[in-house]
């Protein structure tokens, strides 16, 4: 596992400790739920309260020899307690423990990710109303497009984020999921107000109906949604990597006054973050896949999941968390050069209008065959000679014929690309 990755808040979810804290809190809430039911006695219940506690040592040593780790930890507890402990994990089984500790490792992970997200949207608005009208160039197939803005592409990151936080909210509610029903599910041996009244105390919903297990499409569901924040957490840090290519250098992540960009050559300035950023993305993505292996176990269950859990739990909520205050740190303080945002935008010499310039001959009555020929003539000139696009196309007698010289010039103007981008405002932030 990778929690050398997590900040404090994360990594204190999956360490051993944290992990059997609610272990016993599971056990001590359906050791409640009996003594309502009048199956405990009160006095052993307080016995039970007073006394309990595991040794992380002692249970190493019991599960060396027995190699099971909720009897480890149930021998610990009763070690603890002495007679009474014949309440713990009455009518239980192993994954009536585990399944439901579980559910609040997720829940409480998935809180920490969430704020996380909440914390980049701010991040993403302020950035985009900070550059909402900065002119640049769009580019499709990684080739200059026509004009948009830095700060629309902010708008579209913020939108795209701000459905993972839907999609996490609803993630997370799946997972936190709790059961309590015994070795196949069937409540054989525990009552269903037990289940109810545990999941109810550890802020779970009870599963409607489980095997040993609670069903793991509700696990390969959460993972999916974490890949998918991944993968957008991946997109922008792409993005990023592409504009400060030399060749761009339109904007750049954060570079320290120390820092130092490569062993050899003193004017490397990489994008480390964002490389790195690229990098888990495809971890977080491979954990998806796995649990989506986990659907499908024997009959009422197997354990073949488990050892998938264990790793692709704490490692896919740390990552995730980590990339996400990777991204922020980035973002905010992301060098921005407008200056060369200008000179790359003039590099075609008004290729970027070539749309415009063809509607504008097609509204003049020309087919838009006859059209397209006219300015893709010019268009590919330009590109291949490295000539001015507009100067070609004032020199065309095909154009000047159907558009006077001010006609043509207006065409370049480039306010008229941003003329709907307050209307992509309103619908992505609302009415500011």
């Amino acid at each position: 596992m990778i929690q050398r990755y997590a900040r404090d808040e994360m990594a204190d979810i999956w360490v051993d400790e944290s992990k059997y804290q609610r272990w016993l809190s599971v056990e001590l809430a359906v050791c409640d739920e009996w003594s309502k039911l009048g199956r405990i006695p009160e006095s052993s219940l307080k016995i039970i309260k007073e006394k309990v506690k595991f040794d992380l040592n002692r249970m190493n040593e019991i599960e060396n020899d027995v190699g099971h780790d909720v009897i480890a930890f149930l021998t610990t507890l009763s070690e603890s307690i002495g007679a009474e402990s014949r309440y713990i994990h009455l009518g239980m089984t192993s994954s009536d423990l585990l399944d439901t500790a579980f559910a609040t490792q997720l829940r409480d992970a998935t809180q920490l990710i969430l704020s996380d997200i909440g914390k980049l949207l701010s991040v993403l608005k302020e950035k985009a109303l900070a550059y909402k009208m900065l002119p640049m160039v769009g580019r499709t197939h990684g080739i200059h497009a026509e004009p948009v803005t830095l700060g629309l592409k902010f708008a579209l990151w913020y939108a795209e984020f701000e459905r993972h936080w839907e999609r996490l909210k609803r993630a997370s509610a799946d997972v936190s999921v709790g059961k309590i029903s015994g070795a196949v599910g069937t409540f054989a041996h525990i009552p269903p107000q037990v289940e109810e009244g545990v999941c109810k105390a550890l802020g779970l919903t009870p599963s409607p109906a489980s095997t040993q297990v609670v069903p793991r499409d509700r696990h390969a569901n959460f993972f999916s949604v974490l890949a998918g924040i991944a993968s957008s957490i991946e997109s922008v840090a792409i993005e990023i990597r592409h504009l400060q290519r030399t060749e761009v250098s339109e904007v750049a992540e954060p570079f320290g006054k120390k820092q130092k960009g490569s062993s050899a050559m003193p004017h490397k300035r990489n994008p480390i973050l964002c490389e790195n950023i690229t990098g888990l993305a495809r971890l977080v993505r491979s954990y998806a896949s796995a649990s989506l292996e986990n659907v499908a176990l024997w009959h009422e269950r197997d354990i073949s999941h488990s050892s998938v859990e264990r790793v692709i739990a704490p490692d896919a909520t740390i990552l995730v968390d980590f990339m996400l205050d990777r991204l922020i740190k980035v973002l905010s303080g992301l060098d921005v050069f407008p200056e060369r945002m200008k000179k790359n935008l003039e590099l075609g010499g008004g290729l970027i209008h070539s749309q415009r310039v063809l509607l504008a001959l097609v509204d003049k009555g020309l087919t838009r065959e006859e059209a397209y020929v006219i300015v893709q003539d010019a268009a590919m000139k330009a590109w291949n000679e490295s000539l001015n696009f507009k100067d070609l196309l004032m020199a065309d007698d095909r154009v000047t014929y159907i558009l006077k010289e001010e006609e043509l010039i207006a065409l370049f103007d480039l306010d008229y690309h941003f003329r709907n981008i307050d209307t992509i405002f309103q619908r992505v932030f609302g009415q500011e």
